[in-house]
């Protein structure tokens, strides 16, 4: 059985080492936020103060591989590079990655068309390392890409895996779909079906039985937003038996 990891997404506020020292009693697996305080381009020498193994969530907050303008998808696709080697380095075992969005509607399907070439090069990309890719999929909003597992045979084909965020999938009414896809790396967390709350797991609707039971020895990953919410989160998986 997998130890669940936990994501410095609840700690945000924190530099990153005393980030890690928060979560290091509770796990001995953390994925970095790789944003803000735990961008790893400028904080990559403090992962190698702890004993703990790794996974890492690219960066959200700069640039978008569905971008039909090419200079900024090609630049999204050398900040993953980067990130990368980065992961690489670290010994990390996976490397999550967004699938991008559009906010122009007009323009969806040269955005779709960005992304699949998006994929490609990433797949292409992925032989060059040892870190693991692994896309994942997004919730409701409308500028969102990958809300259903349709192109998980895509992602598949290019080498890629999947990453399924429970919580997501719990708004798009997806979850049993993407179990059936045998995910690789899993985030944590719960919510009522109508917003991404990112809550304490057990608090909502997200069917954590199932999930569990599907789990098989893909990474999994509590991704809370508040701190406060681990222990509770971490008790409640121990109840179902995880």
């Amino acid at each position: 059985m997998n130890e669940v990891g936990i994501s410095t997404n609840c700690v945000m506020d924190l530099p990153l080492e005393r980030a890690l020292a928060a979560l290091e009693p509770f796990t001995n697996l953390v994925e970095i936020q790789c944003d803000a305080h735990h961008s790893l381009f400028r904080h990559a020498s403090v992962l190698d103060r702890f004993d703990l193994r790794y996974t890492i969530h690219a960066p959200t907050a700069d640039g978008n591989i569905a971008e039909s303008f090419e200079p900024i998808r090609r630049a999204s696709i050398n900040v993953l590079r980067e990130t990368a080697e980065i992961a690489d380095a670290a010994g990390a075992e996976k490397l999550v990655i967004h699938p991008g969005f559009c906010l122009d509607q007009t323009g969806w399907e040269a955005s779709i068309s960005a992304l699949y070439r998006s994929i490609q090069d990433l797949g292409i990309l992925q032989e060059e390392f040892s870190v693991r890719f692994v896309m994942e999929n997004l919730g409701s909003m409308d500028c969102c890409f990958f809300q259903s597992p349709k192109i998980v045979r895509i992602i598949r084909a290019a080498g890629l895996g999947l990453t399924l965020d429970v919580g997501h999938a719990n708004l798009t009414g997806t979850l049993d779909a993407f179990l059936q896809e045998k995910p690789d790396h899993f985030h944590l967390h719960d919510n009522k079906g109508i917003s991404d709350e990112h809550a304490a797991c057990g608090t909502g609707t997200v069917d954590f039985s199932s999930v569990l039971a599907s789990a098989g020895d893909a990474t999994l990953i509590l991704e809370v937003l508040r701190l406060e919410d681990v222990a509770p989160s971490l008790e409640y998986l121990a109840s179902l038996g995880y």
